[in-house]
C-alpha cells in the first residue's frame, strides 16, 4: 500500500499548502496537476490523492465543524495548521471513505503527525480520530 501512504502524504502537502496560502484546495490541486504536467522532475498527482483531496473539499465544512466541536480545548484557528490538515484528511477518509479500513486510517494519520508536527501531535490526531471512529455513524450528515 505504498501507493496509497504516497498518496495521502501529497494529499495532505495540498491541504496544507492551501491553507497556508489561504486558498481553495482545488485551486492548489490544479495548480499541482498543472506543475507535474509542465514538469517531468514532478511526480504525477495521482487519482487517489486527487479524490482524497476533492473528497476533502466536497466536505470541508462539516469536517471544520467536526474538528472543532471534538477538540477539546482547541480552535480550529488556534490548533497548529500541520495537525489541523492531518485531521481534516483523516477525518475526510475516516468518515466518508468506507473502502478504507479505520484502523489503517488512523494508523496513517498518526504516521503524518510524526513525521511532519510535534511529539504531542500523533496522540493528540489520534485520540481526536478515534473519537470520530467511535461517533462515525452519526457523523456524516449534511
Amino acid at each position: 500500500m505504498a501507493a496509497r501512504n504516497t498518496a495521502r502524504k501529497r494529499a495532505f502537502q495540498i491541504l496544507f499548502e492551501a491553507d497556508q496560502r489561504s486558498t481553495d484546495v482545488l485551486t492548489v490541486l490544479a495548480d499541482w496537476i498543472r506543475h507535474a504536467r509542465s514538469d517531468t522532475r514532478q511526480p504525477p498527482v495521482s487519482e487517489y490523492t486527487m479524490e482524497l483531496v476533492e473528497g476533502y473539499a466536497e466536505h470541508e465544512r462539516r469536517i471544520d465543524e467536526l474538528i472543532a466541536q471534538y477538540a477539546v480545548d482547541w480552535s480550529l484557528d488556534r490548533m497548529p495548521v500541520v495537525d489541523r490538515n492531518i485531521l481534516r484528511l483523516g477525518a475526510y477518509e475516516l468518515i466518508w471513505v468506507d473502502t478504507t479500513p479505520d484502523a489503517v486510517v488512523l494508523d496513517e494519520a498518526v504516521q503524518l503527525a510524526k513525521e511532519f508536527s510535534t511529539d504531542d501531535s500523533p496522540a493528540f490526531v489520534n485520540g481526536l480520530l478515534a473519537r470520530f471512529k467511535e461517533l462515525k455513524p452519526g457523523l456524516r450528515r449534511a
